[in-house]
């Protein structure tokens, strides 16, 4: 019988080499729960903004593996005391961490699947993989869930300054052309500690903490947040409630039969059993776009006129404001609307619509950024730096903002 080698390499655009460590690592990456993150885009709609946002989840989730072996590396060669069964669980839990995560993720999240974020599924998934793999991920999954006693492993995997965000932030930035993103995670690396049990920075590396926060407030208004990207998002998840209500009045809406599914059951985390995972690992971005070129077509108005702005870029005019925008704003413009396209001022809420958005490069009130300081002590890096610029990114800032069709202008 022949033996497959699984020592296999990936070439990575950002990183250069990347290795698979073991045959376990290999096995899931192998599996289709992660081969289906090859067909979720990283950056959702982004690329209707950024045409070169077209990287997947597989690329992150690779790329946050490798860091995880690069922080191993540093971590180890500092005398932190990591055994080969915690190596092994660090980068199972990182790999896996953006598992659960359907397409274009947090449109989904708000329409069709009833506030089931994509942590609880990955965490779905992992517990269905460790049946699968006769329990080789407990550990990982005891780390994931910040369960397992040694609390720098978790900080590493989900806090401020983990491999999650020091990856999506260089990649997100290289693939959409912002620069502002692009962090140096080798030197934030590199600077790693452990200090009773937490992960700290040493001090000579604060000025890479602070292009990092910087990085990323400014890679959440010029890309996350940007107001093209927001707008295209926000359509969506009207689309997909659209097509559920549709679907549950009797309506037949041309899709594949995943999607039908979730648009005829009301999917809560309570529900969320191993048939409807399996038929949720079955999603993926072209289920989505499949059925919005379908629908383009459908009698249905709302559907119909909405679907056709995603397909052909041709979007909701979207105004941000720092004024609150109230009711009384919405009100004339949907009733020239409602006159305009003889439809009811209640349908009207499909396309115009308001809301807020915030952005907060780093909370006071989360696990903090911990500095070394050469005299042995730790402080926050909030006050370790002189920038005074780093008091302001952990304020809460709030955008509102307003959505209405071109016409009106």
């Amino acid at each position: 019988m022949t033996q497959i080698n699984k020592l296999k390499i990936f070439n990575d655009p950002i990183y250069g080499f990347i290795t698979i460590p073991n045959a376990l690592i290999y096995d899931l990456i192998q599996h289709p729960y992660f081969q289906r993150l090859r067909r979720i885009s990283q950056m959702g709609l982004s690329y209707l903004v950024y045409p070169g946002a077209n990287h997947t989840r597989f690329h992150h989730a690779l790329g946050c593996m490798h860091l995880m072996q690069k922080a191993v590396d540093v971590l180890r060669f500092k005398g932190v005391e990591i055994s080969l069964e915690e190596e092994n669980a660090l980068y199972i839990a990182i790999l896996l961490h953006d598992i659960g995560h359907g397409p274009f993720s947090h449109a989904m999240e708000k329409s069709i699947v009833e506030d089931v974020h994509h942590e609880a599924i990955s965490l779905l998934f992992m517990n269905k993989l460790n049946i699968e793999f006769n329990g080789q991920l407990s550990l990982a999954i005891q780390v994931f869930k910040g369960e397992y006693n040694r609390k720098f492993m978790l900080q590493l995997i989900s806090s401020q300054l983990d491999m999650d965000r020091m990856d999506y932030l260089k990649r997100d930035s290289f693939y959409s052309g912002v620069a502002e993103g692009n962090v140096n995670s080798e030197r934030l690396i590199q600077m790693m500690n452990v200090v009773d049990d937490y992960l700290v920075i040493e001090e000579k590396g604060i000025y890479s903490v602070e292009k990092f926060l910087m990085s990323r407030r400014l890679m959440y208004w010029q890309a996350y947040l940007h107001k093209t990207s927001l707008v295209a998002e926000l359509i969506l998840m009207k689309i997909l409630k659209r097509a559920k209500e549709l679907t549950l009045k009797g309506i037949e809406l041309p899709c594949s039969d995943p999607l039908l599914y979730f648009m005829q059951n009301k999917v809560t985390i309570d529900t969320f059993d191993d048939s409807t995972l399996d038929l949720f690992a079955q999603l993926d971005d072209f289920d989505i776009i499949g059925a919005l070129k379908s629908w383009q077509k459908n009698d249905d108005f709302i559907l119909s006129n909405l679907s056709k702005m995603i397909i052909n870029r041709d979007l909701l005019k979207i105004k941000l404001t720092t004024e609150k925008v109230t009711q009384e704003d919405l009100q004339p413009l949907q009733e020239r609307f409602a006159a305009l396209k003889s439809i009811s001022l209640s349908d009207t809420n499909y396309f115009i619509f308001k809301g807020k958005i915030k952005n907060q490069a780093y909370s006071k009130e989360a696990d903090p950024i911990r500095i070394l300081k050469k005299d042995s002590t730790i402080e926050d890096v909030i006050e370790s730096s002189d920038q005074l610029n780093l008091k302001s990114l952990s304020k809460l800032v709030t955008k509102y903002y307003l959505c209405f069709p071109k016409q009106l202008l």
